[in-house]
């Protein structure tokens, strides 16, 4: 009885085993069959990521019996060329050599020689919304981006958040096969997300991009830059003595990336985004660099007008008959100047070409790299030669710092011409006058923040790709806006537009592929219309015509009101007047209308509605956050690193920090924290057992408390209170303590909310020392264990 039952159970478990392995083997094959059914699998690329490749072996009862089909890694379609993609920073349309400005830039010269030139491309008119839709393929309101990610703002178009149905073009070619890093200027992180904690999903390597080397925020310093690998922060390799420059150190990331990537794999194409720093502010040239340029701009910013103006018709940059449009009226003239004048805005430019003549030498030597790699022919570039026009932003005298600009003191030209050796050096964060900024955009009207106008928009482009354009050292004057990057990507990489990725639904690509022009100079336009607007300086394009309202000046950043309800429209008939000399808003008021009634459409298509004119203004971090604003803040250990926005938002506002600490036997050193660089910032730190706390204001406010007793050993309470005056400067008075008791008490003429471009920290001083006493002790790392800080808000007494 029972062996009858046991040889039961036998033939059930080998009925069921056959059963199991012919429902696996029905399974294998009906999963071959869907991976041919794009009903089942969508692996067409309209579904990104790509899904998971069926399994299309076969399964026996043994491996024996069996095939094996290991799933094999997405590639991309064949022969596909590696992209490259180059986009320099605030460069005019009238400053480098190959479109006749006066910046020798011969690395550029020979990729035009072999390329293309385009000379009717546009951009935004400032950073981040360029950048925004240089990637996305829409326009910058569309990604959320109508300004900077620091002035975002609660409406669809201003957020500074890239939305999730707008993915990247980095994500769409790492899905489709690609390698992808970026290197440089990033400018794209909604700003309280970039910190240790993230998120990271808005950072490069959240975006599509494996691997990131560069800056996040607007601007660095290029002798003391503020790096980041991946979604880490690193210090620089060397020192500014070394001969530490971010762009040298960004092109030997970027090389050695392209190099590894091709080792590592000699099929996979890759994607580069090289965004350089230069020639953004604060401009930097190495000393041998500037000293080339000594000399060459003594004839000022009218002339070098007129020279490029000339230059551009030489070279048939510029139609025949194109005018030179004149200096509008709030821009002085060079002959009006002082000859102190004259010899500072002279050392300014000479930096500033000098910047450019460098950047140009650190592209090529990328270039070089490729050519030295066989990877050139197969590697389609887009040169974006600036993301916006040149910038006026360093105010009508420029500066030695621009980083006072930012936080509201216009140092002069009484304090630059003090320091007129030290332009362009360490020590220094210069930016050039209004009037050279203007003269780098020859020949148009204004400058970067003016979207109104082509100053501000109008950037050249080259592309070069010897595999895959016949035509080289041509002309291309079809009128493309950097939207248009993307869809000329995805065409000549044979790669569709997806319509969904990860799941989300995408809003289309409002972007034109420029692939049709690129063997066809006559080919007819395909943009017929495409709006501009930043800050209420708005403009229109269509079929030939321009309507613009320019309001406001660049270098007033602050207090613009809402004058751009009254301010009056302009018209231009660009086919015939290349430069917009001639204002026919009389002559053509029905065309006017016309074309205004358009931008409204347009406004109200791409979430740039609602129009504001502020601009500083939106910096307040309020904008941002939900809820009331911090008052409180507590930091833990020797080790906290955080950009500045992220920490304790203190000056010019009352308030306390009281640091808890353990000093060893024998006494302690350091910092105990810090926030702010050389040039502008506090720090409070021990030395021969005193406490000090230091504010520098730009060599214009600086202030030293010390105190007056030594502080003990064993757990200690260190801290301070400021007061303020309730001035317009941020002035009050300081008070140090220690464990309760006041040991010194000075007075901050002025305060800043903001410190330029280096972190808060606690435990040390990581860049540049903030006080000079300690500039020979590395980071001066505080010997103590620091067991809490806390930083409290406090109301005016």
């Amino acid at each position: 009885m029972k062996r009858s039952a046991l040889q039961m159970i036998t033939v059930i478990m080998v009925a069921s085993c056959l059963g199991w392995f012919a429902a696996v083997q029905q399974r294998s094959e009906s999963f071959a069959q869907d991976a041919q059914h794009p009903s089942v699998a969508r692996s067409d690329g309209s579904q990104l990521p790509k899904p998971d490749p069926a399994f299309t072996g076969k399964i026996g009862e043994t491996y024996k019996e069996s095939t094996p089909s290991y799933p094999q890694p997405v590639k991309a379609p064949q022969g596909s060329p590696n992209v490259l993609l180059i986009l320099l920073d605030d460069v005019g349309f009238g400053m480098c050599s190959t479109f006749g400005g006066p910046v020798p830039t011969p690395h550029m010269d020979r990729l035009a020689d072999n390329g293309l030139k385009y000379t009717r491309f546009h951009t935004t008119a400032l950073c981040s919304p360029t950048r925004g839709a240089l990637l996305a393929g829409r326009n910058h309101h569309s990604v959320s981006t109508g300004v900077i990610i620091e002035m975002g703002t609660g409406y669809p178009g201003y957020t500074g958040i890239i939305p999730k149905n707008t993915a990247l073009v980095s994500e769409v070619l790492r899905d489709n096969g690609y390698a992808t890093g970026m290197f440089g200027k990033w400018h794209n992180t909604p700003e309280p997300d970039i910190s240790p904690a993230g998120p990271f999903d808005r950072w490069p390597t959240g975006l599509g991009f494996d691997y990131f080397y560069g800056f996040n925020q607007g601007e660095t310093h290029q002798f003391y830059p503020t790096i980041y690998r991946n979604t880490t922060w690193v210090p620089q390799p060397k020192s500014p003595e070394q001969g530490y420059h971010f762009t040298a150190d960004m092109t030997d990331e970027a090389i050695a990336w392209t190099r590894n990537i091709r080792a590592a794999n000699p099929d996979q194409p890759w994607f580069n985004y090289f965004s350089t720093s230069g020639v953004h502010a604060p401009h930097h040239a190495p000393k041998d660099w500037l000293a080339k340029y000594v000399g060459k701009f003594d004839y000022g910013w009218d002339k070098q007008r007129e020279l490029t103006h000339a230059k551009q018709l030489e070279l048939g940059i510029i139609p025949s008959g194109t005018k030179l449009t004149p200096r509008p009226k709030q821009i002085p003239a060079w002959n009006e100047q002082s000859a102190d004048a004259k010899k500072v805005y002279a050392r300014l430019m000479e930096n500033y070409a000098a910047y450019m003549a460098y950047t140009d030498h650190e592209v090529g030597r990328l270039i070089d790299s490729l050519r030295d790699s066989g990877e050139l022919d197969n590697t389609l570039i887009l040169y974006v030669v600036g993301d916006n026009g040149a910038s006026a932003e360093g105010g009508l005298e420029g500066t030695f710092s621009e980083i006072a600009s930012l936080v509201g003191l216009q140092l002069g030209l009484a304090s630059t011409i003090k320091r007129i050796d030290e332009i362009g050096g360490p020590k220094s964060e210069p930016h050039v006058p209004v009037g050279w900024a203007w003269a780098m955009t020859a020949p148009f009207q204004w400058t970067k923040q003016v979207a109104s106008h082509f100053g501000g928009t109008r950037n050249p482009m080259i592309v070069h790709w010897p595999n895959g354009i016949k035509a080289k050292g041509e002309t291309r004057t079809q009128f493309h806006h950097v939207i248009d990057v993307v869809p000329t990507i995805l065409e000549a990489c044979h790669i569709p537009e997806p319509k969904t990725v990860n799941g989300i639904n995408q809003k289309p690509i409002e972007g034109i592929s420029m692939v049709y022009s690129f063997e066809d100079g006559r080919a007819k336009d395909r943009r017929s219309t495409q709006y501009f607007e930043l800050a209420t300086n708005r403009a229109i394009y269509h079929d030939g015509w321009v309507a613009c309202s320019q309001y406001g000046l660049p270098w007033e950043t602050a207090g613009r009101g809402d004058g751009f309800l009254t301010a009056p429209w302009e018209l231009y008939d660009i086919e015939r007047d290349f430069s917009e000399a001639d204002n026919l808003a009389a002559k053509h008021p029905e065309k006017l209308k016309e074309l205004i009634t358009l931008f409204k459409e347009q406004a109200r298509q791409y979430d740039v509605l609602p129009l504001d004119s502020r601009f500083s203004e939106r910096m307040d971090p309020k904008l941002r956050i939900a809820g009331p604003p911090k008052t409180h803040w507590n930091y833990f250990g020797n080790s906290v690193w955080l950009p500045e926005p992220i920490g304790p938002q203190l000056f010019p506002r009352p308030f306390t920090l009281t640091a808890s600490l353990d000093i060893p036997k024998g006494g302690a050193e350091g910092v105990v924290t810090c926030v702010g660089a050389f040039s502008c910032g506090w720090t409070l730190y021990i030395k021969d057992t005193k406490p000090v706390f230091h504010y520098t204001y730009f060599d214009v406010a600086d202030a030293t408390i010390a105190g007056s007793a030594p502080v003990p050993e064993g757990k200690v309470t260190l801290g301070t209170e400021f007061i303020p005056d309730g001035t317009k400067e941020g002035s009050g008075t300081l008070k140090l303590v220690v464990n309760g008791k006041q040991v010194a008490e000075g007075h901050l003429k002025r305060t800043a909310f903001r410190h330029g471009l280096e972190p808060f920290e606690v435990g040390r001083d990581s860049i540049t020392p903030i006080d000079s006493i300690y500039a020979n002790r590395g980071d001066f790392a505080f010997t103590g264990k620091i067991e809490k800080i806390t930083f409290n808000l406090t109301k005016m007494k």
